[in-house]
């Protein structure tokens, strides 16, 4: 029993490895389709009473801003490549602390393009008047 007790411990990660991924996708799954239903019943019950339909919010569909979830994946890697760098290089192999610079400029990247092209996303359209003066939406 106990030489079967350590062969358990590889199993158990690489099921869970598999498992945790397929939980986390099944749940949004069910919660996108549970937002669904509850807006189509909402709209159903709209056009019986007669009331005039408000419009789909917004984003309703899209979920995240692409610009906002960019922000997020940079900070993180950033941050995890920094502590990996910080922790390996605490224990005395400051070679093998360069490894840690590898996530750290995949989260650069990340606020790079965030940087460029998020902020470009997220400015209000010009609009021209009648006199061709532009201002915001």
């Amino acid at each position: 029993m106990e030489n079967i007790l350590p062969l358990f411990i590889p199993i158990i990660a690489i099921v869970l490895s598999f498992a945790l991924p397929m939980l986390a996708i099944y749940l949004y799954y069910r919660k996108q389709k549970e937002i669904y239903t509850l807006y189509h019943q909402q709209r159903m019950a709209a056009i019986e009473k007669g009331i005039e339909l408000p419009p789909m919010p917004a984003g309703f569909l899209e979920g995240v801003p692409r610009a906002r979830r960019d922000l997020l994946k940079g900070l993180i890697w950033l941050f995890v490549g920094g502590a990996m760098t910080i922790a390996v290089y605490a224990q005395g192999k400051h070679k093998d602390a360069l490894f840690g610079l590898v996530p750290a400029g995949i989260g650069l990247a990340y606020l790079i393009y965030y940087a460029v092209e998020g902020r470009r996303h997220a400015e209000p359209p010009k609009i021209s008047d009648a006199n061709g003066v532009k201002r915001a939406a």
